[in-house]
């Protein structure tokens, strides 16, 4: 696999009080070159939009129509040579194109045959969007694609199962594909939406104005199967007695990301951070907790690498490292980064 440069970069203050304790940084991870209008070579991409058919979805008038008229411009936004599919969540998964579950190659003639099967549908039933997760985790998991992303149209009303079983759909779902929610309708609910976009590395938001649908559908869908590195994470170690408090993505979009660390050894932690295009620069707020020091002392208190998958193991595409210096000189400890609110 082909992966574009990137440059790690950490922005911090150093200096601690006395027996200060919590390190802060912004690492800043930048990928080189400018956005490309394709994948890289060799890269494989799939699409999946599921559309709320739901009952909730007759209300208030007008917003099933909504819907599918946005699904119509997410499709008309798929590249040609693409696999994807259309599917109806009620409180199952119902195929829309093609008419069994399955992906088909976006083509003229296919995005047509798509786009008349969606303006065919008709709402009923509940809804239940752990379910429409897990269907679309389950096809994703028999297809070859290294780049896999879902568009979710729906007003958020998930009124047919819990929120501990939408949980745990989301953390089957996590590193499987990355998912962009729109919310449909004039009173759509962001709670669940906000849940599922955060932890599968997407964004939140309402449905765009019908003149500007389809550059955004088509840029959202570029920035998650134009990319040109999967599978990315950001891997931090920390000496012993040290540890990580929190990490964060502070923008462009803010997301916790603390709770999906893994840990492949000793101190060291891996997050996902999503796929990558080039020319993308994504800032992360890191805190690491270290022992206690004195004036003059000073230690490493994490190493930051960016790493993905390789046939040999994981490889590392950029690397930097985060510092801690006590001192008694007040000016230096408080003074703080412009970029680093702790």
């Amino acid at each position: 696999m082909s992966l574009p440069g990137f440059t790690v970069d950490i922005d911090q203050n150093r200096y601690l009080p006395e027996g200060g304790q919590k390190v802060h940084a912004i690492v800043t991870v930048t990928t080189a070159g400018t956005p490309s209008a394709a994948p890289i070579a060799g890269e494989t991409s799939a699409e999946i939009i599921i559309v709320d058919c739901s009952e909730s979805m007759m209300t208030p008038p007008g917003t099933f129509a909504e819907a599918q008229a946005a699904t119509a411009a997410a499709v008309d936004a798929i590249r040609d040579g693409v696999d994807f599919t259309v599917v109806a969540g009620t409180d199952i998964v119902i195929p829309v194109y093609p008419p069994i579950l399955s992906l088909a190659v976006a083509e003229p003639q296919t995005r047509e045959w798509a786009k008349q099967a969606v303006a065919d549908l008709e709402p009923g039933g509940m809804t239940a969007m752990g379910q429409w997760l897990r269907r679309v985790q389950k096809l994703f998991t028999s297809h070859p694609a290294q780049l896999r992303h879902v568009i979710m149209l729906t007003d958020g009303k998930n009124e047919n199962e819990t929120s501990d079983e939408l949980a745990a759909a989301i953390k089957l779902c996590e590193g499987a594909f990355s998912c962009d929610c729109r919310g449909v309708g004039s009173d759509w609910e962001v709670t669940d939406l906000r849940r599922i976009s955060a932890a599968l590395h997407g964004t939140v938001d309402a449905v765009p104005d019908p003149a500007g649908r389809t550059n955004e559908f088509s840029a959202m869908m570029l920035a998650a199967t134009g990319g040109q590195a999967a599978d990315v994470a950001l891997r931090i170690w920390t000496p012993q007695h040290a540890s990580v408090e929190f990490f964060k993505q502070a923008a462009p979009t803010v997301q916790d990301l603390t709770s999906q660390r893994t840990q492949p050894g000793p101190q060291t932690g891996d997050y996902p951070v999503g796929v990558w295009g080039s020319g993308e620069t994504r800032d992360y707020h890191l805190c690491v907790r270290v022992p206690p020091g004195t004036a003059g002392q000073e230690t490493l208190a994490a190493r930051v690498s960016l790493v993905t998958a390789s046939p040999d193991g994981p490889q590392v595409l950029g690397e930097g490292t985060v510092r801690a210096v006590w001192t008694d000189d007040e000016a230096l400890s408080n003074s703080t980064s412009q970029r680093v609110s702790p």
